[in-house]
């Protein structure tokens, strides 16, 4: 059964462009022409990964991504002609996956589009490795069950803040570099800005609510050895 993509896009010209390039890679698509729109056809299609535009007419695509990735970890690709860093990490702050900027190539879109959803079926099925219960202090990270509980309560984390805290959890005392963590959350083809890792660190943190992930300077993150 073919993968299925939202299409969130309001210039028409675009959109034809796009829907047949993704057809003759061999995926089913819908379109949507506003923000509005493109909620309402993301509720009911159900798809699979979502390109998105910024500039969107009634709601702009930030906050159509913010909808979204409030309902489901469906991926997000965002595609604008901002391409300053402050639009940049807006959309990664709203947790999109992918950010690629106008004019942009159509076969390099695909191949971001395979590589995002190579990671997020990873994601979604392990590779078998790490899968004993990781702890500390109170922090209990379940890989086989997807769960994350701080004190025995239970805690609801996106499929890549869950990964980033696993590679943490499962090296004490290791540090990560951004480039590590985003190997491990998004795999090795990933393209973009090292700093979304930021945004899911401070995610995961304000989530935690205790303190757990050690920024060291210049560097990356990691946890402290003494995790028993």
């Amino acid at each position: 059964m073919p993968k299925k993509i939202l299409v969130v896009e309001d210039e028409e010209s675009i959109r034809r462009i796009i829907r047949a390039f993704l057809e003759e890679a061999g995926y089913s698509v819908e379109m949507a022409g506003d923000g509005v729109e493109g909620v309402a056809k993301f509720r009911s299609f159900r798809p699979d990964l979502v390109l998105l535009d910024v500039m969107l007419p009634k709601t702009d695509g930030f906050a159509v991504c913010e909808i979204i990735r409030s309902e489901s970890d469906a991926p997000i690709i965002m595609l604008t002609a901002l391409d300053d860093d402050a639009s940049q990490m807006k959309g990664f702050d709203a947790l999109a996956d992918d950010y690629v900027t106008k004019p942009f190539s159509m076969p390099l879109v695909i191949k971001r589009i395979e590589a995002v959803l190579r990671r997020a079926e990873s994601s979604k099925t392990g590779d078998g490795a790490g899968e004993g219960i990781l702890r500390w202090r109170g922090v209990v990270l379940d890989p086989k069950g997807f769960s994350v509980s701080v004190d025995g309560s239970p805690l609801e984390l996106t499929a890549k803040e869950f990964e980033i805290l696993k590679a943490l959890l499962e090296n004490p005392g290791r540090v990560f570099t951004r480039r590590n963590l985003l190997e491990r959350a998004w795999g090795e083809g990933w393209f973009g800005d090292e700093r979304i890792v930021n945004t899911h660190v401070k995610n995961i943190r304000r989530k935690l609510g205790v303190d757990c992930i050690e920024t060291v300077r210049g560097v990356g993150y990691r946890v402290a050895k003494e995790n028993l």
